[in-house]
């Protein structure tokens, strides 16, 4: 049977979710519990919506996993808990406290992690004032010294919005496409001073989501106009203007997922080649 598992993670120690020979992942972590829950003869293997990069954060990871239906059903034991209960209690018991399953769930007919989700949403925290940061926080934003202008970057961004091939701000990789529906990128600087990016589209590439965030500092900057990161996008190959910024600063807040009986379609219709 397929189970659905939502999770949390702290990236900092992590090189991030991809199982790596000799690297502490997330995917690595996850498995080697499921698999010593389920006593499962081989490594449990795991589907995730987001493959996060060495460092990046998650609130709203979202993966699956096709597990034996009998031995999930036997989770449970003596007690009265469901096998969901179950699960997700004795998995948070045998992880690392730097990663939280939220819940797990048996997943709806065709459901992929991957390929049902209809958008994925991330954040990006920056602090421009050094005497205004927050020392609890420094694993999850990225200080830079010199003050930015939130609205410019804000109206900057809104150039970027729609469908469009993102080769420009992506890592290229053999025969993938970097197409992608950019459905929100918003700048906003909260009550503490911290300047908060709000990334949300169908799906992203390698590095994506930090280049557009460094497409936009000069901007902020002022060493910019606002059409500079259209510009660049518009020109579909790497700038060297546009740094890619540090992983610390990112975290996958939330991956969404259409009505049950629409998993398969959208799985379908996700694994689609757009060029």
């Amino acid at each position: 049977m397929r189970i659905r598992i939502d999770l949390a993670y702290d990236g900092t120690d992590f090189a991030g979710w991809a199982a790596q020979p000799g690297q502490r992942t997330v995917e690595g972590e996850l498995s080697t519990a499921l698999t010593t829950l389920l006593r499962a003869p081989e490594p449990v293997r795991l589907v995730v919506a987001g493959r996060t990069d060495a460092g990046v954060h998650a609130r709203g990871q979202v993966a699956h996993a096709d597990v034996d239906a009998a031995a999930y059903a036997a989770l449970p034991g003596r007690s009265s808990r469901s096998p969901e209960a179950a699960a997700a209690t004795r998995l948070r018991g045998i992880l690392p406290p730097d990663i939280v399953v939220r819940q797990v769930s048996p997943a709806p007919a065709g459901f992929d992690a991957r390929f049902s989700a209809t958008h994925r949403r991330y954040c990006y925290r920056l602090c421009d004032d050094p005497a205004a940061r927050d020392p609890l926080r420094l694993r999850d934003t990225v200080l830079v010294a010199d003050p930015l202008d939130a609205a410019a970057m804000h109206h900057a961004a809104q150039g970027l919005l729609g469908l469009h091939d993102f080769a420009a701000f992506c890592k290229k990789r053999e025969g993938a496409t970097t197409t992608r529906t950019l459905l929100e990128y918003s700048w906003t600087r909260t009550a503490e001073g911290v300047l908060e990016a709000r990334v949300v589209a169908d799906a992203f590439c390698h590095s994506m989501v930090r280049a557009l965030v460094g497409v936009v500092m000069p901007v902020g900057l002022g060493r910019a106009g606002v059409s500079f990161p259209r510009e660049v996008m518009i020109a579909g190959i790497r700038d060297p203007r546009v740094k890619v910024m540090p992983a610390h600063g990112l975290a996958l807040e939330e991956v969404g997922y259409p009505p049950p009986h629409l998993m398969a379609a959208r799985a379908e219709e996700a694994r689609a080649r757009r060029d």
